[in-house]
């Protein structure tokens, strides 16, 4: 008995080293991220073609690279080393070569190019040397043909004095775009053989989401074709033959979004995605999974009984079903319907979230999976089996002391049952520990059983945290989406406060020490609810808003300013205008010291937001601070601005909370 003996009380020792070798998150951990993407399975069905993201701490941003793994997960190879390659990645039909955009330039363009490389091995070298500004590209079925999307590029006059900007668009701002020009994206076909470029479409509109049919004659597409699409949010699904003169046949006419088509492989069909609302404005919506002939007959929507949000629809190999992921209440799932009988039928689930699928036509599914303690990586399914075939991030998380985390459900004053995911330290019991309730943006976006960074580097340092799916969230239906609509700050902070409320009746969090923050959506629910609760000892509001009335015209919303808000200049509709800016008007009943952050390039929520509520805090003695981070956007971009924001978060509330 002394051998074993001995041996379980080693491996224990050893089991305990290396718990003890675990550390918590640090701002820094920016620079050891990865983020992966892409998944494109070769014709054999052997390999598969992906794209990762690596920090570069040296040059303070990222460089994307080209992976290819085996199907068994047993091997992988490194295709190329540029700081700017791997865009849009995929084999060619033949499987010979692997193609991607890069602007990389070996001649007089910089914009992206299409690069060919023998998947054999071997230098990649530039294939296409278009002028226009390429924004994505098709293989036809053969490969004989590659269709582009393309804009025409601006003029370069290399002159140090700009020229004025002239704004003529009713949509003229767009965040990183910023001021919106008229340029439209075309279809182009390029002949492989000849490299001869022919134009498919042109005018005043664009195209985008291409797809060629399996014979590869005909070609669909989405486009906006009203009299003025920047006064709308309406997509059709249009068809054309693939040859120059070719008239375009539109084939849906829902006043809503028809996008994403999909040919089944046999032709007969298209699978696409249809919005649920027939309106002007979509925004508190979901997608609806639906098929029709390519002449526009026999239109059929599968899964509007889910009343869930689907997207990623893959045919089967025989096209007699179609599968699909499903975002449902913290979940994000496969399931697949059955178009003879209309059946659904879920193939995996669980307390996770699979966000793409790929059929093998060799058999056997790819996916896309991540979940609490394990960030993104590819995986194989096969009869319900999961195995993973990449390991990008893998080292790095074997270090990190992650908080465990767990779902609850709270309810609000007004009975609604609001959905929650609840983090806290690993190794610590969950009494009484200071708290953060971190708000997701959107709003129409959910919390899911996914890895998530900025929770985790809350948690790991010492904090419970909470997400919380209050309502306008997805992944609880239509209505609850929707019940928000031109309510701003009501339900949402109802559904929050009763989150807090459910937490601390449990004994989880310090009713004492609690914190409050989030970014964008996250940011303005931040504003709105330290306005109507003093109770939060901290907040960190970043690119957020509070005096609505003033984002009108100054952000990329007009559309919907006007139709769900209303115009300020009718006296009902500036009633609700000003009701919805009641953190900025009624100042003065928040206690709560504040941090407000925003990139100062922000078209989507501008930095007047911040500087708005920063103003008003500071005239009021209130503890404040303002971080504007330099030519940033609406998202944060420069890696040493990122780790800035998270030792800001823990500064501020460790200095409140702790």
């Amino acid at each position: 008995m002394r051998k074993p003996l001995l041996f379980l009380c080693l491996f224990g020792l050893m089991l305990s080293a290396s718990a003890q070798n675990k550390r918590k998150l640090s701002p820094n951990d920016v620079y050891h991220f990865q983020s992966i993407y892409g998944g494109e399975i070769s014709p054999d069905g052997k390999w598969v073609l992906y794209s990762v993201s690596t920090p570069d701490s040296a040059k303070n941003s990222t460089s994307s690279d080209l992976f290819m793994t085996s199907w068994d997960g047993n091997q992988t190879v490194q295709l190329t080393h540029y700081d700017n390659g791997g865009g849009n990645a995929t084999f060619s039909p033949d499987g010979k070569y692997i193609s991607f955009l890069s602007s990389k330039a070996v001649d007089s363009t910089d914009n992206n190019q299409i690069w060919l490389m023998d998947r054999r091995g071997g230098e990649a070298f530039q294939f296409t040397h278009v002028k226009e500004n390429l924004q994505s590209y098709i293989w036809s079925p053969d490969g004989s043909k590659i269709l582009l999307l393309m804009k025409k590029a601006k003029k370069d006059k290399k002159s140090k004095v700009k020229p004025p900007i002239v704004n003529t668009r009713y949509h003229y701002k767009q965040d990183i775009a910023g001021y919106v020009d008229s340029t439209t994206t075309h279809l182009y076909v390029l002949d492989v053989k000849t490299k001869k470029v022919e134009q498919l479409t042109d005018g005043v509109y664009s195209e985008g989401q291409a797809a060629w049919s399996p014979d590869g004659t005909k070609i669909a597409f989405v486009s906006n074709r009203t009299e003025d699409p920047d006064r709308n949010d309406n997509s059709d699904i249009f068809i054309i033959d693939a040859k120059k003169g070719a008239t375009i046949k539109q084939l849906t006419t829902w006043k809503g979004s028809d996008t994403r088509p999909k040919w089944s492989k046999d032709g007969k069909y298209i699978a696409y995605l249809r919005s649920t609302a027939d309106d002007t404005f979509i925004n508190y919506d979901e997608n609806i999974l639906s098929i029709m002939k390519p002449d526009g007959s026999d239109a059929r929507l599968l899964t509007a009984s889910l009343d869930r949000p689907v997207s990623n629809p893959t045919w089967a190999a025989d096209d007699q079903s179609i599968y699909f992921t499903v975002e449902d209440d913290r979940q994000q799932y496969i399931s697949k319907v059955d178009l003879a009988s209309g059946k659904i039928n879920q193939v995996i689930r669980g307390d996770r979230s699979f966000s793409a699928i790929a059929l093998n036509p060799k058999g056997g599914w790819l996916t896309e999976m991540s979940d609490p303690q394990h960030p993104s990586n590819f995986y194989t399914l096969s009869d319900g089996n999961l195995k993973k075939i990449t390991t990008v991030n893998d080292e790095w998380v074997s270090h990190i002391d992650l908080a465990n985390v767990k779902g609850f459900q709270s309810k609000s004053k007004d009975g609604t049952l609001v959905s929650g995911l609840f983090y806290t330290p690993a190794g610590v019991k969950a009494e009484k520990l200071p708290f953060i309730l971190f708000i997701h943006g959107g709003p129409v976006a959910q919390d899911e059983y996914a890895f998530d960074f900025y929770r985790q580097m809350l948690a790991t340092n010492g904090y419970a945290v909470a997400a919380v799916n209050y309502r306008g969230s997805n992944g609880r239906g239509i209505a609850y989406s929707k019940a928000i609509y031109a309510d701003w700050g009501n339900k949402e902070v109802i559904d929050l406060l009763g989150a807090v409320d459910y937490l601390t009746k449990q004994g989880w969090v310090d009713p004492n020490r609690l914190g409050i923050g989030g970014w964008s959506y996250g940011g303005i629910l931040t504003d709105y609810t330290i306005a109507s609760d003093t109770r939060f000892k901290a907040a960190c509001s970043g690119a957020g808003s509070a005096m609505q009335l003033s984002m009108y015209g100054i952000d990329q919303y007009l559309l919907q300013w006007n139709l769900e808000i209303g115009l300020p200049w009718v006296k009902k509709d500036l009633d609700r205008y000003m009701r919805i800016s009641y953190p900025f008007t009624h100042a003065d009943r928040i206690k709560t010291p504040t941090l407000f952050m925003v990139g100062q390039n922000d078209f989507n929520v501008p930095s007047e937001g911040s500087e708005q509520m920063y103003a008003a805090l500071k005239t009021l003695n209130i503890p404040t601070e303002l971080i504007v981070y330099p030519g940033q956007f609406h998202g944060i971009r420069v890696l040493s601005y990122q780790v800035d924001r998270f030792q800001r978060y823990l500064d501020w509330y460790g200095k409140y909370l702790k």
